[in-house]
């Protein structure tokens, strides 16, 4: 097994077990009937990158991409299933998903009709990617900066920092390897915010009670 091979394998199993971390708001769902406290949007955006990034996959014909968005989307949507099981706002939850269904088709006509140079398609669609990966990275900023201020790592999940940080780390040695900077550059910030949780977790799980929760995409 040559390096590509390995950090392929890493890619996978990595990225793959990062997803199913939602399963434990899944859990929490069938438990109490209910989807009170749990976030929507994340389950929603990353199921659109997830499709996203298999467009790339396969016009780029690479196995691991293929591979693991199809799995992340399958999972996004049965997240999505749930959540619209047990919510109350069933009517928020119509016109969201539908209104990304419409960004959805709307990007699919544009790369499969208007732009149908595959170098040019490839890169646009791989710089795309690239900018809303980053953005989900570098979201829960404003959450750091409120746990910074009140010294309260609760809302944090542990096992999900971790698995981000060995997802991210796989990624961008991957992109390194192929020379690809769409998957290269996108996932360096994913290292960093998680070296930030984990100064947090040092700096103050001692001083906070309980158990940490899990925020989906927030990574």
């Amino acid at each position: 097994m040559d390096l590509t091979q390995l950090l392929s394998w890493a890619c996978i199993v990595f990225t793959v077990g990062m997803f199913s971390t939602g399963l434990t708001d899944l859990k929490k769902m069938r438990e109490s009937k209910s989807a009170d406290n749990i976030q929507f949007l994340p389950f929603l955006t990353t199921c659109l990158n997830n499709l996203g990034w298999l467009f790339y996959g396969t016009l780029k014909r690479d196995h691991t991409i293929v591979v693991v968005n199809i799995i992340g989307a399958l999972l996004q949507i049965l997240y999505i299933v749930m959540f619209f099981l047990y919510t109350k706002q069933k009517r928020l939850v119509v016109l969201q998903t539908l209104a990304s269904a419409a960004v959805l088709v709307c990007g699919w006509l544009y790369f499969t009709t208007v732009l149908t140079e595959g170098e040019a398609r490839l890169n646009q669609l791989g710089l795309i990617c690239s900018v809303v990966t980053v953005s989900m990275y570098l979201s829960p900023l404003t959450d750091l900066v409120a746990i910074i201020r009140s010294g309260n790592v609760q809302v944090l999940s542990f096992p999900l920092t971790v698995a981000t940080f060995f997802t991210s780390t796989a990624w961008v040695l991957y992109g390194l390897q192929l020379n690809d900077y769409y998957i290269m550059v996108p996932n360096t910030p994913g290292i960093f915010t998680s070296l930030i949780r984990f100064y947090l977790f040092r700096k103050f799980a001692s001083t906070s009670q309980g158990s940490p929760s899990y925020k989906p995409l927030h990574i």
